[in-house]
């Protein structure tokens, strides 16, 4: 006979899919009732509305079944505002595990010094160099590699990373903590996920920095991030250098076009980074040419750029993108109007660059500069 002893031990595996930690462990699961072999229970979730909710009644039903079980009927509760200030406090604690007497406080523990997480900051000298662009299909790349990432769209006038992925979803607040959105196995946050009918953003430079700071003090990243991604507004404005002092460990991939003017432009990015101690691990040249249908290319803004710019950085031309446009429907249910499926002709430049980008930040992190 089932026992709740049983069907705890079980449901330890399955996982709150935003906050990856198990609904036993959360004090999720409640009221289990056993009647011979059909079993009822009461999930509490984090908010009334959790869009993961189907997703977390199939993980419960096929655990529970895997024990025997014939029925598992699931039930759906919302924690109290207690409750959930108690959880939002047991995650941000986690912050401060990796403090050291006499130092000052890390905003999260993936900023501490012995983080795993790998920081990747995409930067272009000018806007419309399709930085955005790079940066979200090289996360979606690196996440089908088996990385876990994190993208956090730090353009904040210009946001456009929830668009490109066609993330409708908002984060899910509890108390005083944000969980960012997952979207392709890529947990993604946004100055987008604030903003209400796509209104500008009219703020100083300080307020910036303080967005940043907050993209960090108060969302929940986990600890278990393998890589980062940071879409940097163009240029060398505030934005850029707070980056470069919040984390002084951050890697930088340039993205530039073949136009001459483009990659002089974005050597000042470079520059930027190579000044305040950043490694600028490579070049991107994006939008390098436009494929015919006979085979042929057409170099639309040239060529040379990205080589001639990674030369003058001394650092790799890491990957040449052509001009193309995504080939999904918006009826298909991983539709996303800027993310190329992995076995397109683009998408697959894609995980090669992921691939070089893996093994640079791997030769780096054994030999740091």
């Amino acid at each position: 006979m089932l026992t709740k002893e049983q069907i705890l031990e079980v449901l330890k595996d399955v996982k709150d899919p935003e906050i990856n930690r198990s609904l036993v462990e959360l004090n999720m699961i409640r009221n289990i009732q056993i009647d011979g072999d059909r079993v009822s229970l009461e999930v509490v979730l984090t908010i009334s509305g959790c869009p993961l909710k189907v997703k977390i009644e199939e993980d419960v039903v096929a655990a529970v079944k895997s024990l025997g079980a014939a029925e598992v009927h699931v039930r759906f509760g919302a924690m109290t505002d207690e409750e959930r200030a108690a959880l939002s406090a047991q995650l941000r604690g986690n912050q401060t595990h990796n403090m050291v007497p006499g130092q000052a406080q890390v905003l999260n523990p993936i900023l501490a010094k012995d983080s795993k997480t790998t920081f990747i900051a995409i930067t272009s000298g000018k806007g419309g160099v399709g930085k955005s662009t790079v940066t979200v299909n090289l996360a979606v790349a690196l996440a089908r590699l088996g990385k876990k990432v994190g993208i956090i769209d730090a353009d904040i006038y210009g946001f456009s990373v929830p668009d490109m992925m066609n993330i409708e979803q908002r984060p899910t607040v509890i108390g005083e903590t944000i969980l960012p959105v997952d979207k392709f196995g890529v947990k993604v946050m946004s100055m987008g996920f604030f903003v209400e009918d796509n209104s500008p953003v009219i703020w100083r430079g300080p307020m910036l920095g303080k967005m940043l700071r907050n993209f960090f003090s108060e969302v929940h990243w986990g600890e278990d991030l393998d890589y980062l991604l940071l879409d940097l507004p163009p240029g060398t404005g505030d934005m850029a250098l707070d980056v470069h002092t919040m984390i002084p460990q951050s890697k930088e991939i340039i993205v530039t076009t073949p136009h001459a003017t483009a990659a002089f432009v974005a050597a000042r990015a470079g520059s930027m980074a190579i000044r305040t101690g950043h490694q600028v691990i490579g070049v991107v040249e994006n939008m390098a040419w436009y494929e015919a249908k006979d085979g042929s290319k057409e170099y639309v803004f040239g060529r040379g750029g990205g080589a001639k710019l990674a030369e003058q950085l001394a650092c790799e031309l890491l990957a040449q993108i052509p001009l193309g446009q995504p080939e999904t429907h918006p009826a298909e249910p991983d539709y996303a109007p800027s993310v190329y499926q992995g076995d397109s002709p683009i998408g697959k430049l894609y995980r090669e660059l992921a691939e070089r980008v893996v093994k640079k930040c791997a030769e780096s992190n054994v030999n740091p500069s």
